[in-house]
């Protein structure tokens, strides 16, 4: 089993959701559970194309971290 790392973000009409190591893999929801049920999906089925197309998937390499700053 292989373990992606998807970042959620705010937007103007809900959430989206992209996956640094597979490039176009995005998703969007109204709730951050809905984004967060529909990035798990759209990992699923670009992950299915690749190995239909013939393309091995890459390995997980993203991390994430956070930078604790002073507040202005």
């Amino acid at each position: 089993m292989k373990r992606y790392l998807y970042v959620i973000e705010r937007t103007a009409t809900g959430f989206a959701a992209f996956v640094p190591d597979l490039d176009g893999c995005v998703a969007t929801g109204a709730t951050r559970e809905e984004v967060e049920q529909h990035i798990r999906g759209a990992i699923e089925l670009h992950l299915a194309g690749m190995r239909e197309d013939g393309i091995s998937a890459p390995a997980p390499s993203t991390t994430a971290g956070y930078a604790e700053v002073p507040a202005s």
